[in-house]
């Protein structure tokens, strides 16, 4: 399951285990391309990682706060700390690989 982000519930939901954030906009194509991506990540990784979508144009504080400036990009966080980020498309396998080293 994909969940949403935004910038009240960000603190609480990235805080413990990994969680992997897409921050993304609704007229953004890559940001579209990534959507059945990250839903297939999330069904193959089960309760390894949390998945989630945060809109940027909806919740601009949270993607300010990390300095996003191109979308899609993807954080990874562990235990509420970034460990990784991701800017653009990736296949579902390339995310796999990038989760799986800090499991």
């Amino acid at each position: 399951m994909v969940y949403t982000s935004t910038d009240n519930n960000f603190a609480r939901d990235a805080a413990e285990g990994l969680v992997l954030i897409d921050f993304w906009a609704p007229w953004c194509g890559p940001c579209q391309i990534m959507w059945p991506i990250l839903e297939d990540l999330a069904k193959d990784m089960g309760t390894k990682v949390k998945i989630m979508k945060h809109n940027v144009d909806n919740e601009p504080q949270i993607p300010s706060a990390f300095n996003i400036r191109s979308i899609p990009t993807m954080i990874l966080f562990q235990d509420g700390k970034p460990v990784e980020k991701i800017v653009g498309v990736n296949q579902s396998s390339e995310l796999k690989k990038l989760i799986e080293k800090y499991q």
